[in-house]
């Protein structure tokens, strides 16, 4: 709760005017019962403070007052709420920038979605109806105790029990016998996200493997899974409202009797038997409020501790900025040792990418051939030795210096639900047509994207579905030659493509050899034809060089 609250200071400003207004409000809404009880007293004859043209005036100013106030509490609770949840949801984005790639890799996608997209929506019960609330009560609940302890210092004392224990005691209470629910049924949601996500990603397989069933079946037993937690949870919250109320009609019952046994010892009049007791009834609703807050601010806390996480969550790599600027001369590994936790992957490999060469890497899957590009690209930091680019470690370039340097290709090529123009872009923003088109032909994509409709305008679908994984991949090809750096690492850039366009691309690569450094990585004894030394990655080099 602490670090959710840190979040508003940007908007204090409207969060104390929230709390003011909030305030006011529940006071006038309580005041006109209380004037009430003083209308009631004033036509039996008894002294009150006040007129009966003044109650009825006043009684009608705290009714309109009541709901421009509640309206303009509200207003400023939800603008606090979703201009924050704007701002988390960017820290969330800038957040995950930074642990790109390497934390993310083994992480859930569709749980990654659950959170950045319902948990964070979930934050705005908290911030709209929990942080005012619970001053509100507090400052309301102070209030209302000196108001009925100018009658009598004891009902104003049976006032205070009686709101800190249903604002307080129960919420408490309620939390605890909620034990982690709440954690339990996030990440269920974001595990059945996951799951929806990856049969609708893998539905042609499905279809094709007579699998539907079977994956309907799991996806029951999730949804089943899910649900009674959900159903536990409402149990919870329809107990938490019973002992509530119960709570609430005791301590009413409690200051009448108290009050009228007051009276009878002759300590009080009728009047201090009637405000205080009408006071109290009529005052419940900020910390009945709070009551609720045991049993839903767990599911609450449960998305803001998951948001959290990722905002905290520590970088594998640390974007460096602040050195000076690196040329590119060349490239090293150096007795370089990596693992993705307990399996290694690259033992004690030292090579050299000599400037303007094209450098062909083979091997068996699971040898660490992509493995070594992504170190080259400072994805992961090595566990031990080095890697040199222009002569300077690679830990002490700028990050941005270090992206300019380099243009990488991996595998799977990722297409947004976007024109073909405006994924190619993403490798220069600045681009022009001519040059857009420049690229396109080396990638020999050209004349396919000008035999469609639009063109260069022509949308791909999400995730690039709309087009073959050739055309994905010479798309892929055709943003790395846009990108125009010295220094290109190209991750199995022919295998969906056939012998004719693969001889069109090894002639552009052989091309961009002569200007630059080409690092190739590929099964296709074809592709390693342009390559000037070819190295063979063993899954665990012995010798301490690649060979």
């Amino acid at each position: 709760m602490r670090k959710l609250i840190g979040l508003v200071k940007p908007l204090t400003g409207y969060m104390l005017l929230a709390i003011f207004m909030g305030l006011m409000g529940h006071l006038c809404a309580t005041f006109i019962t209380v004037f009430g009880g003083f209308a009631v007293l004033e036509l039996l004859d008894y002294d009150t403070p006040l007129t009966l043209t003044v109650i009825f005036i006043s009684v009608v100013f705290f009714a309109v007052a009541r709901g421009f106030l509640r309206y303009a509490e509200q207003s400023c609770n939800h603008f606090i709420a979703f201009k924050l949840l704007a701002l988390i949801r960017d820290k969330v984005f800038r957040a995950l920038r930074k642990l790109c790639p390497a934390k993310l890799e083994g992480k859930d996608k569709g749980d990654l979605i659950s959170v950045i997209t319902s948990d964070i929506e979930l934050l705005e019960v908290f911030y709209a109806h929990t942080i005012s609330p619970i001053v509100i009560a507090a400052l309301f609940s102070v209030i209302m105790c000196v108001f009925i302890g100018s009658y009598n210092i004891g009902l104003g004392l049976i006032a205070l029990v009686a709101y800190i224990v249903v604002g307080a005691v129960i919420p408490m209470l309620t939390s605890k016998l909620s034990g982690d629910t709440g954690i339990r049924f996030r990440s269920k949601s974001g595990e059945l996200s996951g799951f929806v996500l990856d049969s609708l990603r893998g539905l042609s397989e499905i279809i094709q493997y007579n699998q539907g069933a079977n994956r309907l079946a799991k996806m029951n037993v999730m949804t089943d899974s899910l649900s009674e937690d959900e159903a536990q949870m409402k149990r919870i919250a329809g107990r938490n409202g019973a002992i509530t109320n119960t709570a609430i009609l005791i301590f009413d019952l409690i200051i009448l009797f108290t009050s009228v046994l007051l009276m009878e010892n002759d300590v009080i009049d009728f009047t201090a038997v009637i405000i205080p007791t009408i006071a109290l009834m009529s005052s419940f609703g900020p910390v009945v409020a709070l009551a609720s807050l045991g049993s839903t601010l767990q599911n609450t806390f449960a998305a803001g501790s998951r948001v959290l996480d990722i905002l905290e969550e520590a970088p594998a790599v640390e974007e460096i900025t602040g050195q000076s600027e690196v040329e590119f001369t060349g490239a090293s590994v150096k007795n370089v040792t990596f693992a993705y936790k307990d399996e290694t992957i690259l033992s004690d490999v030292s090579l050299d990418i000599p400037k303007g060469k094209v450098v062909g890497i083979v091997g068996k899957s699971g040898s660490g051939k992509s493995t070594l590009l992504k170190l080259l690209m400072r994805f992961w930091n090595v566990q031990e030795g080095s890697v040199e680019i222009g002569g300077a470690d690679i830990t002490s370039i700028n990050t941005s210096n270090l992206r300019d340097m380099e243009g990488f290709m991996t595998q799977e090529t990722h297409l947004f639900h976007d024109s073909i123009k405006n994924n190619l872009k993403i490798a220069k923003l600045d681009a022009t047509d001519e040059e857009i088109m420049a690229a396109c032909k080396k990638a020999s994509v050209h004349d396919f994207i000008m035999s469609l409709p639009q063109g260069y305008d022509t949308a791909v679908g999400e995730l690039g579905d709309t087009l073959s994984g050739g055309e994905r991949q010479r798309i892929g090809l055709a943003r790395v030659f846009l990108h125009d750096a010295p220094f290109v690492l190209l991750d199995e850039p022919t295998s969906n493509l056939d012998s004719l366009n693969e001889a069109v691309i090894l002639k552009s690569l052989k091309e961009e050899g002569k200007d630059k450094t080409v690092m190739l990585v590929s099964h296709r004894q074809s592709s390693m034809r342009i390559a000037d030394v070819t190295y063979s990655v063993t899954e665990l080099s012995k010798t301490g060089r690649v060979s």
